[in-house]
């Protein structure tokens, strides 16, 4: 299989930078694998796991949403926030659905309050993929 060019990015520092031969992101619309020779595309991410194939390894990071490019050079994602499932625990999964159930509670309107109860849905999606 054909590798390409992956980055991951999150506001605190780059997670990943590499040739992959493929990366499965969790789009907003939908899970999608990028490989070599993938369309351009841009989405958004959803709370999920962004699972890395390389060939001979695989490595799996927890994301909090952001965008997904994908680009003739490669895929880039740039994250919200990503944290390498080895780093994840129940505890650091409850306070992030803690956090998603207090921003229900102070959304303005029902927009603000529809978009953190889908977060905590989708948080507690993670947290059952993850065998917590």
């Amino acid at each position: 299989m054909a590798a390409f060019n992956f980055e991951l990015v999150s506001p605190e520092r780059l997670l990943f930078s590499g040739d992959v031969e493929a990366v499965v992101v969790p789009g907003t619309e939908g899970q999608f694998t990028v490989m070599n020779g993938h369309a351009p595309t841009m989405s958004t991410m959803k709370p999920g796991l962004v699972e890395i194939d390389r060939g001979a390894s695989k490595q799996r990071l927890f994301v909090r949403g952001g965008f997904a490019d994908v680009s003739a050079t490669g895929l880039t994602i740039l994250a919200e926030q990503a944290i390498p499932v080895e780093e994840l625990d129940v505890a650091r999964l409850d306070r992030e659905i803690k956090n998603a159930q207090d921003d229900v509670a102070d959304a303005a309107g029902d927009e603000g309050r529809r978009l953190a109860a889908e977060k905590i849905a989708q948080l507690q999606e993670v947290k059952v993929a993850l065998g917590f």
